[in-house]
């Protein structure tokens, strides 16, 4: 069986293996995300450049 195919099939059986997302879960985690999209957007959040977040978990940079 070709590797793309393979990719499909696993991913078919690992999705069958998660439950439903209930309505209710989804539409806090959808109102969630809205709320944060517009703090980012109205500038009331600011956020952190992925090179600094990566640095301050790994201790490390691309510069090292």
């Amino acid at each position: 069986m070709p590797e793309s195919d393979r990719a499909a099939l696993a991913g078919l059986l690992i999705e069958s293996l998660d439950p439903s997302p209930k309505a209710d879960i989804e539409a806090a985690w959808s109102q969630e995300m809205a709320a944060r999209v517009a703090q980012v957007d109205t500038g009331t959040v600011e956020t952190i450049p992925w090179e600094v977040v990566r640095e301050e978990w790994f201790g490390r940079s691309d510069e090292s």
